[in-house]
This record gives structure tokens, sequence and C-alpha cells, in this order.
């Protein structure tokens, strides 16, 4: 069977759940701020708790420096659980950026090199490789083989069959995939890896894969395995 090259399954993808654009803000700072405003972290309980504190207190760090922490947790309640440990830690990411960073993180990450702003990002709470990945990469920083951190079992099914028990190997299998079938720029690896996420979301789960209704079926070594 002909190898599917992994432009042409993106476009099979694409056809299938439409373009794609992220739901989350792209500033690094913002989006940092974004990832606390739900518990457990997800799209939905994320978007809740960050419309409410923007509506209730605002985003900014100064804003947040601000505010009383009872104010902010009452803000983050929509966002879910442990509201008042979510206030204290963007109180401490708003002091941080004010002064490690002058009050302008993105501006700051892009006059760094990559691998110092990896590490600068991943000194926030909350902030791991995958999350830092995601960061640089639709903050146009760098344009890096981010995998979406829920379902980095899609593609390793799709190329590979079987994904493997240790998220990690999963993860940098991903990668290497992307760095070596998409050219190394921004938009191209955006639009992967929203993709990716919206397929490992809908149909290629974790567990229970709907795999006799997956537009990509034929392209897939899990499904030939």
């Amino acid at each position: 069977m002909r190898r599917i090259p992994f432009g042409e399954i993106l476009e099979t993808l694409e056809a299938h759940y439409g373009p794609q654009q992220p739901c989350w803000p792209t500033d690094p700072y913002r989006f940092i701020v974004w990832w606390h405003c739900g518990y457990p972290a997800s799209d939905a309980t994320c978007a809740k708790g960050w419309e409410s504190l923007r509506r209730e207190i605002g985003v900014d760090p100064d804003q947040l420096l601000a505010a009383d922490q009872a104010n902010i947790a009452q803000a983050l309640r929509s966002g879910g659980m442990v509201p008042e440990l979510r206030a204290l830690r963007l109180i401490e990411i708003a002091q941080r950026v004010q002064r490690e960073f002058g009050g302008d993180l993105n501006a700051a990450l892009k006059a760094m090199p990559t691998t110092k702003v990896r590490a600068a990002l991943k000194k926030f709470s909350g902030i791991a490789d995958p999350g830092a990945d995601r960061i640089i990469l639709f903050a146009g920083i760098a344009p890096l083989a981010a995998v979406p951190s829920n379902c980095p079992q899609v593609l390793v099914r799709i190329a590979r069959g079987r994904e493997r028990e240790n998220y990690g190997v999963n993860y940098r299998h991903a990668q290497e995939i992307i760095e070596a079938e998409l050219p190394p720029n921004v938009d191209s690896r955006m639009r992967a890896y929203l993709l990716l996420k919206q397929h490992g979301q809908q149909l290629c789960k974790r567990t229970n894969p709907k795999c006799q209704i997956c537009p990509v079926r034929e392209a897939c070594a899990y499904v030939r395995r």
C-alpha cells in the first residue's frame, strides 16, 4: 500500500473538519493566564474562566496586581476547581512578568535564543515542554514541531501504528514526523497542530478511537496493523 504523505493527510483532515483556528490567546503572557483560568485545564474550562476574568478583573499584569486575590478567585470559579489556588498563581505570574520581563513577556521572549525561551517559559507554573512548544509556535517565535499535549498518539498511530505506553516517547515520535515531513514555517506547523488536536478530540481518542468513521483510515498504520 502506498504510504500517503503527511501533507495529504492534513488536506483530508481539513476537508473533514474545516480550517481550524486557535481558541486560546496566542500572546505568550495571555496564554499562560488563559491556561490557569480553568481546572482541570481544557479549552472549555479555560474559556469560561478567561471570559469571567476579563469581564470582572482584567487580564493585564497591572490589573491582576491591583485586584484582591479573593475577587480574582471569585471570577475564576466558572472555570472549575481550586479557584483560590489559581488566583494565587495568576498573581505570581503577573508579578514575574512585571519584575523579570518589564511587563512585556512577548517582546522579551522574541529577543532571546529559542533554547532560552523554552527555559524561561517552563519557570511559569503549569508550563512543561508541550506547553512551551505551543506558546513558541503560536506566538510566531519559532516554527517548532509542537504536538497537542492531550493527543500525541494521533500522528504516531497514523504513521507508525500502535503508540507506545510512554507519553514522552510518543511526543518525540510525533515531533520527528512533523520535522521530517512539514516545511519549517510557523503557518504549516500551526495548521498541523490544530488539525491533529481536533482529530484527537473528535475521533482518534486515546481510548476507543472511532476508526470505522475516520477520514484518514486508509492511510493509517494503526488501522492496518
